[in-house]
C-alpha cells in the first residue's frame, strides 16, 4: 500500500498538517470544530472558520497525533538560527 502524502492547510495565524498515514478516524476533530474539520469538504480542514488558538486546542486532542500544528505568532525557540547573538 502507498504512503499518502501529509496535507498542509495555511492561515495568516497558524499552519495545520494531516498525516492520513498516521490518522486512526476518531472523529474527535470533526465532532470538536464541525465547522474546521469537515469530511465532506474536498478541502476539509478550513482553519479561518474559528480562532487559531481554538484549533491548536482541538488539534492537542487528536488521539494519533495526525494533526499538528504551529503557531505563527510564537517565535521559534527551537531553531537556534532564529536567535541572533
Amino acid at each position: 500500500m502507498s504512503k499518502k502524502r501529509i496535507q498542509s492547510y495555511e492561515t495568516p495565524e497558524i499552519i495545520v498538517t494531516f498525516d492520513p498515514n498516521v490518522c486512526i478516524h476518531s472523529g474527535v476533530c470533526v465532532r470538536g470544530l464541525p465547522l474546521v474539520f469537515d469530511v465532506r469538504r474536498k478541502r476539509w480542514v478550513q482553519t479561518e472558520h474559528a480562532s487559531a488558538d481554538a484549533v491548536a486546542a482541538q488539534i492537542r486532542r487528536c488521539p494519533s497525533g495526525a494533526l499538528q500544528y504551529r503557531l505563527k505568532t510564537e517565535p521559534d525557540s527551537q531553531d537556534p538560527s532564529s536567535t541572533q547573538g
